[in-house]
């Protein structure tokens, strides 16, 4: 990460939503910030991103209205807003607990796969069952 420092797009559960905006706001916040787009843009490019996972429901909630999954969602999307973004997941499980196993992760991952670089997920040791044959 150190050598793609411009590029990396981290998902943490450390690294929450802001809460007090709503969650399109949260995505387009990088493409304003970084790459100096207009506000109307910027809203569009987000709405078009929560449209590739069928999200656009959750575009005018906060993060407290949130499902995990929505959340997760969210986050992943803020993180693939970073030009030629090097996404790294950082323990799923602790943004979506209740999943038993990493399906939805890798099929999120696979809607929006033009989004990214690459994408490399960190977890523990003790949760590979989770993740099944990859």
């Amino acid at each position: 990460m150190e050598s793609n420092r411009q590029s990396a797009a981290p998902v943490s559960i450390d690294l929450p939503l802001i809460s007090n905006q709503e969650v399109w706001i949260n995505i387009a916040l990088i493409k304003q910030y970084h790459e100096n787009t207009p506000r109307g843009a910027a809203e569009n490019i987000a709405l078009d991103a929560l449209a590739k996972l069928d999200l656009v429901n959750i575009a005018y909630l906060r993060n407290p209205s949130l499902t995990g999954e929505e959340r997760f969602c969210a986050l992943l999307l803020r993180a693939c807003m970073v030009r030629d973004a090097l996404v790294v997941i950082d323990r799923p499980f602790r943004i979506i607990p209740h999943l038993s196993n990493s399906d939805f992760i890798f099929q999120t991952l696979k809607k929006i796969e033009d989004f990214f670089a690459t994408c490399y997920i960190f977890d523990y040791q003790w949760m590979k069952e989770r993740y099944g044959e990859i």
